[in-house]
Order: C-alpha cells, then structure tokens, then sequence
C-alpha cells in the first residue's frame, strides 16, 4: 500500500464507543490507532456523577470512566494520539485520515464522533452545566427526585425528557416558544394529564439565576414581552443533538438530521467503514449503547478485513 504505514483499524473519537472498538480491535490481534482532539471519554467525560453505568455500584464521574476505558484499551495494544481530524477520504485504499499532526492510514475506520446538545446560547450556560443545567433526563434526572426542574422545548426528546421527570420530580415545567407541542401526538395525553407539569407557552428561558449552582430562570414571552422569574432547581434543555458529521459529508449517508446511516451492525454505506455511538442513526444515545456499538463494529471489521484478504 505504497509502503505507507497502514493500521488496521483507525478510529475517529475517543468517547465510549471509540474507545470500545479500540479495546476488541486491539484484543483480536488488529494495529489500531485511536485519533482524539482533547481527551478520552467526549461528552461523557464531562458529567461529574453516572449512575446508569453497570458495574459501579456507587456510580462513578465521567472522566475517570473515560480514564479507565483508555488504559485498558492501551494495554492491549491499542495506541492514542491526540490530533484533530482535519479531512477524511474514506473511499480509497487505504482510507486516508489527514489531521492536525500528518496524516493517518487505515485498512478500516470506525467514526465514533459523537453528538453534542444543542445549546441555547444564553450567558452562564457551560458555566452552570452540571450545576443545575442539565441536557439529558434520562443521564441526570434522579439529581432532582422531590425538586422543581425547568425543561426548555416542544419536540419529542423534551417530551420524553418531561415524561422521565414527572416521576422523579415534585414539579415540571415545560418552557416551548410556541403555542403548542411539536412531539408526537402520541405525548401530549400524557404529559397534559401529569398533575406535576405545567406549561408556559409562547416563552423562552432569557437568563440563569444563581449563586454556586442554579436557583431558577427568567422568561420571557414572546407575544407580549412580559418577563418574569421562576425559582427551580435544574433545567434540562432539551432542543435536539447535532451530531458531529461535518467531516463525513458526501460521502457516508446521512439522514435528515445529520445522523450517519448505520444499523445495529454499525456499518456505512461504504464497506470498512462503520459508525459507532451518537453519531448513527439509534433509538437511545448511551454510553451503555455506544459502547455496544464499539464491539459490534470490530467484529463486523473482521469479517471485512478477513472477506478482502487484508488481514495483517
């Protein structure tokens, strides 16, 4: 392969996922090459408690998991390296991977990007984030049991978000800009029968109120202007992800959200290449789900590096 050192398998993100595929692929005898930006573990190395994480029965925080994860795919072999991922051109042979420290080569490549929530963009927001702002329910909830939370959005994941919420919290309130739910029609009996969750439509959250941690929310209509203050504990915005797939543009498959085409057997629409974690299309973005996703890819890669003959 025009005697450049060429891995097996080069994964793209060092989160849950990545570091999975890194761990199996590593294990199964393939040279692999891990390329992340800043440091293991992604959006999961962020959350200062998981609960929801089998195996830590007093739960453990994000960037401690993403350390554990890393040294024990290392010690196996697999190799990190910071870099950023500049371009990708995933249809040649070898896959070229061009990034901020030179360019990397692979027989095949797991894109384990990820997906980052989306923000409102109002001022104390990444500096409240875990101190009562909140982007998943279902990762933070049990925070607030017998507490009054704040959840901003209308579609379905702000439903479900709420759903979750009611039973754990004492009070939910539903912050939309509109006059009614975008979410399946299949929420609203629901959510509308819930005796702890209210509404405040035709609003938007305009500032974060707090001394160490959040104490509540200003809103503001945006019919009338009226502004007022409401105290609450958290607030999950709920807006949507984006997934991080700039890089894959013309040509993996997208959906029309941005999502990488991908089943439960993690592969593309270009075989050797496979997606693992937020970043494909899924019903749950977990870490437990990502890190399935990372076995399953390494296993689907072997069957492709062992049908094409390209074994080492």
């Amino acid at each position: 392969m025009n005697n450049r050192h060429v891995y097996d398998m080069v994964i793209i993100g060092g989160g849950p996922g990545g570091y999975t595929a890194a761990l199996y692929a590593a294990r199964a005898g393939l040279e692999t090459v891990l390329l992340e930006k800043l440091s293991a573990g992604g959006q999961m190395a962020l959350a200062d408690q998981i609960d929801n994480y089998p195996g830590f029965e007093n739960g453990i925080d994000g960037f401690t998991l993403a350390e554990k994860m890393r040294l024990e795919a290392e010690r196996f072999g697999a190799k990190t390296e910071l870099a950023e991922v500049l371009s990708v051109s995933l249809n040649e042979t070898p896959r070229v991977i061009e990034t901020s420290e030179g360019a990397f080569y692979g027989k095949t490549v797991v894109f384990s990007t990820g997906a980052n929530p989306r923000e409102l963009g109002i001022s104390m927001e990444k500096e409240l984030t875990g101190r009562g702002v909140s982007y998943c329910a279902a990762c933070d909830g049990m925070f607030y049991k017998g507490k009054t939370v704040v959840v901003v959005g209308g579609g379905n994941t702000a439903a479900a978000d709420v759903l979750i919420l009611s039973r754990i919290a004492k009070k939910v309130i539903i912050v939309h800009r509109r006059d009614t739910l975008r979410a399946a029609h299949i929420y609203h009996a629901p959510l509308m029968q819930a005796e702890n969750v209210e509404f405040f439509w035709n609003s938007i959250v305009t500032e974060l109120f707090h001394e160490n941690k959040l104490t509540g929310v200003k809103l503001k209509d945006v019919s009338t202007g009226e502004e007022h203050k409401i105290e609450c504990d958290g607030v999950f915005i709920s807006i949507g992800r984006k997934p991080a797939t700039e890089l894959v543009q013309g040509q993996l498959k997208l959906d029309k959200n941005g999502y990488v085409i991908a089943d439960e057997s993690t592969c593309t629409n270009i075989p050797g290449v496979y997606a693992v974690g937020d970043v494909r299309v899924k019903a749950l973005r977990q870490i437990v789900t990502a890190v399935a996703d990372g076995a399953v890819a390494v296993c689907y890669a072997e069957e492709y590096l062992a049908e094409c003959g390209l074994v080492s």
